[in-house]
């Protein structure tokens, strides 16, 4: 009877791992959810409307799932959220995965070319992109209209007022330069800071509205109770996902879209980011006001 007993509680254990396993590999690397997220920030000016903002991090364009046709995905799902700026949060291509097939950034870019918001698509490069080729990728996305940043600022002009693009350069593989980044700006108008690793955060001052980060994947694999299995780069676990904030700090970290180094995601689904940023002093507002 006792062997009987573990037999079958054996083959219970054996069906769960098997699930788990075709769940992991299978199922939840090929969704794509789109996240919402409203935040507030004492950095915002009460005169400035509400901005939404599309957050698409780490495509990792031919790794497993995320060949051109989900790209293709990706770019309508983010157009029909119809926002005001799309930040691109870098690592492009596939770099020693297992099973990727290597798809070119200039594939890749003209792709993302089809992306649509009110006022202009925004991007930094990972560590991937410059283990490959950084240069080629940067030219690929230019080429494209898509502004690429690495240690500078753009200006958005809003009909509230003028907003601060900041791209800084990665952090495993360049030398990301937030303050001097930062420093020259206006001090009265707002900054949305574009990182592709969330190690920065430690030199970002409450300067920062925003920042926005991707690299981790959220660890690929989320467990209940531990968090992200696995935190690449310098960022510590507390960072490897979601909302952050920090002595006056705020900081978002998206799961990103693909995978990296292995094809597997548990509770932690591909995602594109819907982020609305607000004043914590402004009236509710209907709608867009940009």
């Amino acid at each position: 009877m006792a062997l009987r007993r573990g037999r079958w509680a054996a083959g219970i254990l054996g069906g769960v791992a098997l699930c788990l396993g075709v769940w992991a590999t299978v199922i939840e690397p090929d969704m794509l959810r789109i996240r919402h997220v409203e935040i507030t920030s004492d950095m915002w000016p009460a005169a400035m409307p509400p901005l939404e903002i599309a957050v698409i991090a780490d495509l990792h364009v031919g790794a497993p799932h995320v060949g051109l046709t989900k790209l293709e995905e990706v770019v309508a799902r983010s157009n029909a959220l119809r926002p005001d700026l799309v930040f691109l949060l870098g690592d492009y291509v596939v770099h020693g995965d297992l099973f990727g097939k290597f798809v070119s950034p200039e594939a890749t870019a003209q792709r993302l070319s089809k992306l649509r918001a009110k006022h202009g698509v925004y991007a930094v490069l990972g560590n991937h992109d410059w283990w490959f080729d950084g240069p080629r990728v940067a030219r690929a996305l230019s080429g494209q209209a898509i502004q690429v940043l690495e240690n500078e600022a753009v200006p958005v002009m809003l009909a509230a007022g003028r907003v601060w693009i900041a791209g800084v350069a990665d952090d495993t593989t360049r030398t990301p330069e937030v303050v001097r980044t930062i420093a020259p700006l206006p001090a009265r108008e707002p900054v949305l800071l574009m990182t592709h690793d969330p190690a920065v955060f430690a030199d970002v001052t409450d300067r920062v509205a925003l920042t926005l980060a991707g690299h981790t994947h959220g660890g690929q694999v989320y467990l209940p109770g531990i968090g992200a299995l696995i935190v690449p780069g310098r960022a510590p676990r507390r960072h490897a996902y979601g909302l952050v904030r920090e002595n006056g700090r705020t900081m978002f970290v998206t799961g990103g879209v693909g995978s990296s180094i292995m094809p597997v995601r548990f509770n932690m689904p591909p995602e594109i980011v819907f982020l609305t940023i607000k004043s914590r002093f402004a009236p509710a507002q209907g709608g867009k006001g940009q």
